[in-house]
């Protein structure tokens, strides 16, 4: 065989192959393998669809404070239940039963469930009353060197970034594993900022939670730069590699 032609082979398989310390994830977990977990939750956004319900003692007593569809009937599926959900307005608040708007500004779940609870007992609508909050549409949009590209409703209060994209299906061999993107606007502020998966740090960083309405943005590495511009994939170089022999083979006969 020429050469000329072998000493190109190997150079496009240099440049197509990532090396072990692009691929692993976490590589310095031996010496940095544990820590406390700060769990966080996030303030009500503007759009974010929450499910409240009231109850007390006597179930009738609360009945007014509930959303009619709601009352005797189990919502079959997560769109039947946001349909019915309230919706936050891009003013923050929201249009609640007999006690009518109120302010979800700044506040989390929690807090909101607090908010409510105490109107209903401080202007004596109900005695000792049962509130829960939840948040229903939280979504993250995961692009990029992904195997499954898009974005994911969760329902947990919290989900990590590696739980993010376990949904999309893990990074492809071709993902920039320390070099990740992630966008998140909390109050109309937006924020960008690069996690290395690489390394155990970004664990203790406040990205490390995912937010709802988060984008986490993969890009390709270096080797899949490269062959973008150069020769499609290893399959691609296989097979010309394999023509080129065939052929060489041919003409030497």
């Amino acid at each position: 065989m020429n050469p000329k032609f072998i000493i190109f082979l190997v150079f496009v398989l240099a440049v197509s192959c990532a090396t072990k310390k692009e691929v692993l994830y976490m590589q310095d977990a031996m010496t940095n393998g544990s820590g406390a977990v700060n769990y966080e939750s996030s303030a009500i956004q503007p759009n974010d669809i929450l499910k409240i319900t009231v109850e007390s003692m006597a179930p009738e007593a609360a009945l007014p404070y509930n959303k009619n569809s709601t009352q005797g009937v189990l919502p079959q599926n997560i769109q039947i239940l946001q349909l019915d959900g309230y919706l936050v307005s891009l003013e923050n608040t929201i249009e609640f039963p007999v006690l009518g708007e109120i302010s979800t500004s700044g506040l989390t779940t929690d807090q909101l469930r607090e908010v409510i609870k105490n109107k209903l007992i401080s202007e004596g609508h109900l005695v000792n009353p049962t509130v829960n909050v939840r948040l229903i549409n939280a979504k993250v949009t995961v692009l990029g060197e992904v195997n499954q590209p898009g974005t994911y409703t969760f329902t947990e209060q919290n989900i990590t970034i590696l739980q993010a994209l376990g949904y999309a299906g893990d990074l492809t061999i071709n993902g920039k594993r320390d070099d990740i993107l992630i966008t998140r606007e909390v109050d109309g502020i937006r924020k960008i900022t690069h996690i290395d998966l690489t390394s155990t740090s970004f664990m203790d960083g406040e990205f490390y939670f995912i937010k709802p309405n988060d984008v986490i943005v993969v890009n390709p590495n270096d080797p899949r730069v490269k062959n973008a511009g150069f020769i499609g994939n290893i399959g691609t170089v296989l097979t010309i590699a394999s023509l080129a022999l065939s052929v060489t083979i041919l003409l030497t006969r």
